[in-house]
């Protein structure tokens, strides 16, 4: 069927132009019909005009089309009796579309025999001129044109059969004569394509393109043959079959679907109007000539007759085309109808000696199966009765096993007999509510293991401590919990982990009314309402007594839930299908086998007990009391913590003494790693509060110290000291044995004390404040010795002591805060070699007091450690900057004297005698209290200034090496210098090498 869109191309485009050409009205622009009846109506295009002729003007009957556009309905350039689809088309541009009229007619005239060719083949012509105000516009006829409506075809542009010859410049005339001549680059992201890029693909498609020339030949070939060969050909080709169906398809949809309904009648009245449509014949009578009205009758008829010759064609079509397989089919059915006879009659046959048989051999010998198979369901029917009488006595037997509490039994015998039920006395009537019985048994039976397992529970958690675990019954509480996992229920465990919660919460409870109670010092009449602050009264003795006991109490207790955890661990293992175990397990559990009192009557219960539980039960029953055990250890720590806390509440744990604070921690220490080792887990919780507690009691200590030695450091004079014998008693300790501890008292103390500190045999003049420092150093090692755990923070609290010892005494002697302090008139040279002297004792001590941290701190935090370097390095330089000070101030002093040496006589000069002097009072001071070793390299350091200063001097005075009088002057008070170094202690091979001091010419 032609679309609209086909029927405005066969439209000329001058009429499409404008609606008013050369004076002439456009007949597309509106509909005169529509026009008359609903308003006027105004189409944009010819093909809108004649979409709307085809959709309100026009009827289908059959396959022909009617034209209704006219008065009355009646169209009157196209027959009554209808025409095709494309003669409508036709007629539709011809007399509708094309025809010129004057605006004032209303009636379209016929076109000219030249417009009505131009019309049906298409072609166009040129178009008259139009005037310059039928050109559209853009902005006023917005509505019926757009840009979007303008097309250019380039090929229609460049074969313009209107030019008088052809424009070979139509490029060249606007972008110059090079465009058309311009050689095109090649782009190089498109690559160049040649034969080979498509070999792969001729190859894999060359045998189906061969296959499909073969049967293009046999189509060719099969065309000319007969009908049989047609059959063939459609056989050989489904696709040449189906387009033919396909045509025939579409001759048979030219008949109305009313015709193929299977319900198809004329006496319907409907269909009757539908098929011979009176209503309309009459209504032409009426409107029409008679000769109108015959011609509809006719061409109803015609139609009618068009429709049944289709059928017959269809009809004889496919007899010709199925005839050889119809007369096969008759064929066939008259020899399936001969086999038919033959085989009736040799069944009848059959059957009749059959019939014999049976008379003759089956009945009697059937009988006799019959009769063996009657005995024996009345065998199986006794049976079920004597089974339904067992059955029947269940409950009974139940209640008196549970009146034994024989609580496996009595579910053992529940199983069995649900097994039964579910087996054997299926559809029993008088057993329909024993199942439901026995299910509710079975509840009440669990509800009494609990109770049991509870009661159990607490006469085991609630038994006197004193008492001794030897006299608990294995048997009751292996059959309970026996009990239990037969049910696969983990209730028990709950029940367990709450009881022994309730327990700690009871014995910590007990234990400190105990505690208050039996204290001597304290009136619980006139105590506070509250426990907690009646335990505050407690003094440390009567405290630490009752943390001892407390932590004894719980670890026993820990011991008996351990002990149930193990039985229940023991009957899951002897009740698991599998064995879960691997060999190093096995080996582990017969260790504990070994030591159990309580695998002997697990072993004999659950000997012939059912396996009722799968690996993953196993498993899961394994972590819940691995849980249950940390738990109800968590929560005694928690216990703990809170008396713990309750003490501390008021800073007791903070004033006590480090002994005091030992024992404490000690004690909790013991308690965690016991219970620890119980339950195979460490606890944290306690230890974290104890690491809480350190610390505040680290910072009290190191607080203590710190402002002691600050204290006496501020009252310091810098004078050497005594050393009392303890001190030495300490340091021979410490070398002796090569631990930083403080030493047993002896009981002897008649001992005077000693001018100097002595260590490997080297002695040390110290001042009283180092030797405070040396004790709080020991007391610092001590303290990480007796917790370990507060070692990271001593270690960090002593670098801190160390420092502050080491900056404050560089404020006192270096920057001389000492005088301002202790009203000391000057810093001296013996101040400051005492000063040097101390640092270097707490030098030599820093490497032991690294190693013995270093072996207390993890792997983690070696790391800290690195403070000691830095704390070795600060030292070295404070002792380097005192030895940098003492040559300074005899620089000063040589510098002081040089100026104003003159060379003359006497000799030797005074200049002279007085360094003598000074050197000799620098040594005198610093003698008793510096190593020799570091008195030998401040004297060389001196003389190498004083050679300095001497050489600038005489060259000040013009002095020369040149033997004169002058240069024997300075030579006889250089060697008076040299005389009077060597006659100092320890320098008498001194080495004073004068030749440098002269220039050197």
């Amino acid at each position: 069927m032609a679309t609209p869109a086909r029927i405005a191309a066969s439209v000329p485009d001058n009429l499409c132009s404008a609606s008013i050409v050369g004076g002439y009205v456009v007949p597309w622009k509106g509909c005169l019909v529509c026009r008359r009846s609903d308003g006027a109506t105004s189409f944009r295009s010819p093909a809108e005009f004649c979409r709307h002729l085809r959709d309100y003007h026009c009827t289908k009957e059959g396959g022909s089309f009617i034209c209704r556009y006219g008065p009355n309905g009646v169209c009157p350039s196209l027959p009554v009796e209808g025409v095709s689809d494309q003669d409508y088309e036709d007629h539709v541009a011809r007399d509708h579309v094309a025809t010129e009229s004057n605006s004032s007619s209303s009636t379209p005239a016929s076109p000219s025999l030249k417009d009505r060719r131009t019309l049906s083949s298409g072609r166009q012509t040129s178009p008259p001129p139009a005037p310059p105000s039928c050109v559209p516009s853009i902005v006023q006829d917005q509505h019926r044109w757009t840009v979007y409506m303008s097309q250019v075809n380039l090929p229609a542009a460049l074969n313009d059969p209107r030019l008088a010859r052809r424009e070979t410049d139509f490029f060249s005339k606007t972008w110059g004569e090079s465009f058309e001549r311009a050689e095109v680059v090649p782009s190089p992201y498109v690559p160049h394509i040649t034969r080979e890029h498509f070999r792969k693909y001729l190859a894999k498609t060359s045998a189906r393109f061969h296959k499909h020339n073969l049967a293009l030949k046999n189509v060719a070939t099969s065309a000319e043959n007969d009908a049989v060969g047609d059959g063939e050909s459609d056989r050989e080709f489904p696709s040449t079959y189906a387009r033919k169906q396909k045509r025939f398809q579409i001759d048979l949809d030219v008949i109305p679907k009313i015709f193929m309904q299977p319900g198809f009648s004329l006496q319907n009245l409907e269909t009757f109007n539908q098929v011979l449509p009176w209503q309309q014949i009459k209504i032409h009578r009426q409107d029409s000539s008679s000769e109108k009205s015959v011609q509809s009758s006719k061409l109803l008829q015609e139609k009618l007759s068009h429709y049944l010759d289709l059928v017959e064609v269809q009809i004889t079509k496919q007899i010709s085309v199925r005839s050889e397989a119809f007369f096969s089919a008759m064929i066939s059915h008259d020899e399936l109808e001969d086999h038919m006879r033959r085989t009736c009659s040799c069944i009848q046959h059959l059957r009749e000696r059959v019939r014999l048989l049976d008379c003759i051999l089956v009945q009697s010998p059937l009988k006799i199966v019959q009769l063996s198979k009657t005995r024996s369901n009345h065998l199986k029917v006794y049976k079920k009765l004597r089974l339904m009488a067992t059955i029947y006595q269940t409950q009974p037997t139940i209640q008196r096993l549970l009146g034994t509490n024989d609580f496996i039994g009595a579910l053992d015998l529940i199983a069995t007999t649900q097994e039964i039920l579910s087996q054997e006395l299926v559809g029993i009537h008088c057993f329909r509510h024993l199942g439901l019985q026995l299910v509710e048994m079975e509840k009440l039976i669990e509800r009494m293991m609990r109770a049991e397992f509870v009661s159990f529970t607490h006469s085991l958690f609630y038994k006197p401590i004193a008492e001794e675990d030897t006299s608990v019954d294995h048997d009751r509480l292996v059959m309970i919990v026996l009990g239990i996992l037969r049910l696969q229920n983990n209730s028990m465990i709950e029940i367990c982990e709450e009881e022994a919660c309730t327990s700690i919460r009871t014995i910590v409870k007990q234990t400190v009314i105990e505690a208050v109670s039996v204290a001597d010092d304290i009136d619980t009449d006139c105590a506070p309402n509250s426990l907690a602050n009646q335990m505050r009264l407690l003094n440390y003795s009567q405290w630490i007594t009752l943390l001892d006991q407390l932590f004894h109490s719980l670890i026993i207790l820990l011991g008996r839930v351990k002990m149930i955890n193990d039985v229940i661990q023991d009957v899951a293992k002897a009740v698991t299908k599998s064995d879960f175990f691997q060999p190093v397990e096995e080996e582990k559990a017969k260790e504990l086998e070994k030591e159990s009192p309580w695998h002997d009557t697990v072993l004999r219960i659950t000997g012939d007990a059912d396996k009722a539980l799968s690996d993953v039960e196993y498993l899961q029953i394994s972590k819940s009391l691995r849980d249950m055990l940390c738990h109800v250890c968590d929560h005694s720590h928690d216990r703990c913590i809170k008396v713990l806390n309750a003490r501390a509440k008021d800073g007791f744990l903070d004033r006590l003494l480090l002994s005091e604070f030992v024992q404490l921690s000690q004690m909790i220490e013991g308690f965690v790693r016991d219970s620890g080792n119980l339950i195979g887990k460490q606890s944290i919780s306690l230890r974290s509060c104890l690491q809480g507690q350190s610390s505040r009691f680290v910072q009290r200590f190191h607080e203590d110290r710190i402002n002691k030695l600050s204290l006496i450091l501020d009252n310091e004079r810098w004078r050497q000291a005594d050393v009392p014998v303890d001190f030495q008693e300490m340091v021979d300790h410490i070398s002796s044995t090569g631990k930083l501890n403080l030493p047993v008292k002896k009981s002897d103390s008649e001992s005077k004390p000693q001018e100097y500190l002595y260590i490997n045999g080297e002695k040390f003049s110290v001042v009283g404040t180092i030797l405070m420092l040396l004790k709080i150093l020991v007391e610092y090692c001590q303290f990480i010795d007796n917790i370990p755990s507060a070692t990271p923070e001593i270690l960090n609290r002593l670098v801190e002591l160390l420092k502050t010892f080491n900056s404050r005494t560089c404020q006192l002697i270096i920057g001389a805060g000492a005088v301002h302090l202790v009203g000391l008139k000057t810093i001296s040279t013996k101040n400051l070699a005492l000063a040097s002297r101390c640092l270097q004792l707490i030098v030599h001590y820093l490497p032991s007091v690294k190693s013995h941290f270093e072996s207390q701190l993890t792997n983690k935090q070696l790391n800290m450690l690195k403070h000691f370097e830095q704390l070795f390095k600060d030292y070295n330089d404070h002792i380097t900057m005192i030895s940098a000070k003492l040559v300074s101030i005899m620089d000063a002093m040589f510098e002081s004297n040089l100026t104003k040496y003159e060379v003359k006589a006497p000799v030797p000069s005074n200049c002279f005698r007085n360094i003598v002097k000074q050197i000799s009072k620098f040594h005198e001071g610093i003698y008793d209290i510096l190593s020799p070793q570091q008195i030998r390299e401040l004297i060389e350091e001196i003389n190498g200034g004083f050679k300095r200063l001497l050489k600038v001097q005489l060259m000040r005075l013009n002095v020369a090496s040149d033997g004169g009088p002058q240069h024997g002057l300075v030579m006889s008070d250089i060697a008076f210098y040299v005389a009077g170094i060597r006659g100092l202690n320890g320098f008498s091979d001194f080495n004073a090498s004068i030749d440098d001091i002269w220039e050197k010419s």
